[in-house]
């Protein structure tokens, strides 16, 4: 049995997630247990998300993203970001689209070190190769 939908197009920042992420080399978007999902060989981030446990709050409007260790320690002081629900315990966050005004450009960066955290390393050398254009 497929998963329901848990979004629709107009839902806020979803436009820009995919702006932002289907920039990156190879990307792609698929659906996952009813939300996109933003890969190459695996998700490297997603859209929409959650919390588990006995203060559970779905978050549909955010994204889920796997920062470095460092960035992930720093992160956490951050009141607009969460621990999700599943893929917290392997290190990915998420980031309240609704908790503040968003910076775009903050996304934008925290989706690229998420790429670069997961996909393989001919595709991250991309990124960093002048010929390589991004809008």
């Amino acid at each position: 049995m497929a998963h329901p939908l848990m979004y629709g197009e107009d839902d806020f920042g979803l436009a820009e997630v995919r702006r932002i992420c289907l920039t990156l080399p190879e990307a792609r978007e698929t659906i996952s247990f009813g939300r996109p999902w933003f890969r190459v060989t695996t998700a490297f981030a997603i859209y929409g998300g959650g919390t588990s446990g006995p203060e559970k709050r779905d978050l549909p409007a955010s994204i889920l993203f796997l920062p470095e260790e460092n960035t992930r320690r720093a992160l956490d002081q951050d009141p607009r970001l969460y621990v999700p629900g599943y893929l917290g315990p392997k290190g990915w966050r998420g980031l309240d689209f609704r908790a503040a005004p968003v910076d775009w450009q903050e996304v934008a960066e925290l989706v690229d070190e998420s790429y670069r955290n997961t996909a393989p390393r001919r595709l991250v050398a991309l990124l960093d190769s002048p010929a390589t254009e991004r809008e």
